[in-house]
């Protein structure tokens, strides 16, 4: 009797994640997520206006509404943003189909990105993928008009989004000095993106001593609404305390404490080095 003993096939199924960005703000982080050469991850662009989209970096783009606007742009009605991300929803699902989670980001108090980051995040909900909101609301100077399009649009978003992160351009002030150029500005505004979306990558598709897999994210993200995300780095004496003290104090991010969280995700990064006590 012969008894052939063979090893099955293990098949990975690594979890897709896009970037879509909307408008122009979101076409812009995109561009900056690329150039920082952000890798494992597809990224899409969004827009209603054709000269923005010529100039995107992103290989996967819609132009939003072409019978709406005519390649004109939403002239900063939100309205005009959503019918024209509508016309377009057959072309948004396409782009979100296969994915297992979505960044949506926005630059909010415009037109394309308040009215039509809505439309993209519902899209996404509907075919079950995990769905992350990290939008922008407008400097104070940009005046109250703006600002109430942008917290409209917000909460408008909120309500289809799993997780939703703000960043408010007002608080780039707490970190730009005399010298920092306006375009410097928003690529510190663009790193928050690019750190949390970096992290959950690493999270799920690099092996660590204690494992984490997209089940994990998933779980500790559905659902969450308003959330916080960080990053922090240290060295020397007391680094661990020191690069957690930095994680949970992201001056750019909206006012949202960590007291009453529902949900945790932490990823810890360190050398062969690095100890029980400081973990």
């Amino acid at each position: 009797m012969t008894i052939n003993l063979t090893i099955p096939d293990i098949q990975e199924l690594k979890p897709r994640i896009t970037v879509f960005g909307v408008g122009g703000g979101g076409g812009n982080a995109v561009n900056n997520m690329i150039e920082s050469g952000l890798d494992g991850v597809d990224f899409v662009v969004a827009n209603t206006d054709a000269q923005a989209l010529a100039l995107s970096k992103a290989q996967r783009i819609i132009q939003l509404g072409v019978g709406v606007t005519e390649g004109l742009g939403a002239g900063s009605h939100p309205e005009v943003g959503r019918a024209a991300a509508e016309e377009s929803w057959d072309e948004i699902n396409d782009h979100l189909s296969g994915s297992h989670m979505v960044f949506i980001t926005a630059g909010m108090g415009g037109g394309t990105g308040t009215g039509a980051a809505r439309v993209v995040a519902r899209a996404a909900r509907e075919q079950g993928i995990l769905t992350v909101g990290v939008v922008t609301k407008p400097f104070n100077f940009e005046g109250n008009r703006r600002t109430r399009l942008a917290d409209d649009g917000i909460d408008e978003l909120h309500r289809h989004v799993d997780t939703l992160i703000v960043i408010p351009n007002q608080n780039l002030f707490r970190v730009a000095n005399e010298k920092t150029t306006f375009a410097d500005a928003f690529a510190m505004a663009d790193q928050v993106l690019f750190s949390g979306v970096a992290c959950i990558t690493d999270l799920m598709v690099k092996e660590g001593l204690i494992n984490l897999d997209f089940a994990d994210v998933r779980a500790v993200m559905r659902g969450m609404g308003k959330a916080m995300m960080g990053t922090g780095e240290a060295s020397g004496e007391d680094r661990a305390r020191h690069a957690a003290e930095a994680a949970i104090a992201n001056p750019l991010l909206d006012d949202v404490s960590m007291h009453g969280a529902r949900g945790l995700l932490i990823s810890i990064t360190g050398g062969p080095d690095l100890t029980l006590y400081e973990v």
